[in-house]
């Protein structure tokens, strides 16, 4: 009976109406929700076949929830090291569960990128998922398979106590004066006391440099030259190996001679300071009792061969113009930064850098279709098609926002507005259902 189906179509619509308003609450109450995405009803007609076209046959209407998961909502700068947005497509991926060495939960998908860290040092969201990321070995790659979840791991960043980095390089910059007088005597240094050994000659000149061992300690490494032949310098590097404060004779590691073009260039092939396997090569034994990594190697560089840009023979006094060193003290570990490349990198007070970790960004074919989840995240589903994992700012993945949030993608005024709709389309069924009621009191009444 079509009053019968008048009645239950405007049932339909109080329905449809209801869940429509529900979206409208849930948008508003997630206003100031990081990454969230806006949900709308959409609305079906519900036919009921009469199997006449000489008869009507009400049917209804229902509603159906959908979410535009792949709008761009707007980036606000954020102070926290830690919260990250991506500009354009893709999600970072979380994982529900950690416990404590192997991943027992789901893995998820998610825009809202305030993270931060719980007391084991892994990088969670509000929700307490675990942030995922690859792993940066020692040589700074990461893994060659990056197309499976399997690879990723949780992001830890509370392990980091501090760090050094020993010295593997030393350049010098200096000039030799020509005019120097040859010494006629044995060229046999005392290492360390800057003197030879016969007749306790003092090298024309010599200078002391910092280095860093293997544990961070500062130690010191000293070059001097005698003239001993027409363009010709005799050469001594030598340390303190046994960190006694003193250096004796059996303390000098290279010895040599630095040879120079008539020009005042360095003639390095006939350097014999210079040579070895690999070329260059400083070897130093520290003592085993200091307890460092021995020997210790470092790559001497005293300019390119036939150019004046790091050792030269002018008729000027001998001087140093500059040294260079790699290496850095013990450093305490200071903070995390993330870059727009998704590097996850640990910061120390000595001024260098470890990179931990890269975060990978998923894509998806059709992200609406993907199942929302507590906590401002998606899973996977059939509706979404397969997943892709790219390093940020390749493909189609977007790129990571260092500092930044994701705003959601509610506009305040437009819920509003589809609130007043959505109340007046309520009231409308409510009137269906309270005029089909009047006419079926009619019908009844007929019988009186």
């Amino acid at each position: 009976m079509s009053l019968y189906g008048a009645l239950f179509s405007g049932v339909s619509g109080l329905t449809a109406q209801s869940q429509n308003m529900g979206m409208i609450a849930d948008n508003i109450s997630n206003l100031n929700t990081v990454g969230y995405k806006r949900s709308f009803a959409k609305f079906a007609t519900l036919i009921t076949d009469s199997g006449s076209t000489n008869k009507y046959s009400p049917g209804g209407v229902e509603s159906r929830r959908f979410t535009q998961v792949d709008q761009q909502g707007l980036l606000q700068t954020s102070t926290s090291a830690t919260d990250i947005a991506i500009s354009g497509n893709g999600f970072f991926v979380v994982n529900t569960s950690f416990a404590p060495t192997t991943l027992n939960g789901e893995y998820q998908f998610t825009r809202a990128g305030s993270f931060t860290t719980d007391k084991s040092g892994y990088l969670v969201n509000s929700a307490g998922k675990y942030l995922m990321g690859w792993a940066i070995d020692a040589q700074g790659n990461i893994p060659t398979v990056r197309t499976s979840l399997n690879v990723l791991e949780p992001i830890n960043i509370g392990g980091l106590a501090g760090t050094a980095e020993p010295s593997t390089s030393l350049s010098i910059r200096g000039n030799l004066q020509a005019s120097q007088a040859v010494y006629a005597g044995a060229p046999a240094y005392v290492a360390g006391t800057g003197q030879m050994a016969a007749g306790l000659v003092t090298p024309h000149f010599s200078r002391s440099f910092p280095i860093v061992d293997s544990q961070g300690a500062q130690r010191t490494v000293s070059i001097a030259f005698l003239k001993t032949a027409s363009n010709t310098w005799q050469t001594e590097i030598y340390a303190d190996l046994d960190d006694n404060g003193t250096t004796t004779a059996g303390e000098a590691v290279k010895s040599g001679t630095v040879v120079f073009n008539t020009d005042g260039s360095i003639n390095t092939g006939s350097s014999t300071v210079l040579s070895g396997a690999p070329a260059n090569a400083i070897s130093i034994p520290w003592a085993a009792a200091l307890g460092i990594t021995t020997p210790q190697t470092l790559d001497l560089d005293l300019g390119t061969d036939g150019m004046t840009n790091g050792f030269s023979q002018f008729d000027t006094d001998s001087q140093l113009i500059s040294s260079d060193t790699d290496g850095t003290v013990f450093g305490s570990y200071t903070g995390v930064a993330i870059d727009d490349a998704g590097f996850v990198t640990a910061l120390f007070n000595n001024g260098t850098s470890r990179q931990l970790y890269k975060l990978p960004l998923a894509t998806f074919i059709n992200p609406n279709g993907l199942d929302p989840r507590n906590g401002n995240t998606w899973a996977i589903a059939d509706a979404a098609g397969e997943f892709n994992l790219f390093e940020a700012g390749t493909g189609p993945a977007g790129k990571v926002a260092p500092g930044s949030l994701e705003s959601a993608t509610v506009d305040l005024g437009e819920e509003f507005s589809n609130m007043i709709v959505t109340q007046r389309a309520y009231s409308a069924n409510a009137k269906t259902i309270t005029t089909a009621d009047e006419m079926l009191s009619e019908i009844i009444n007929l019988k009186r």
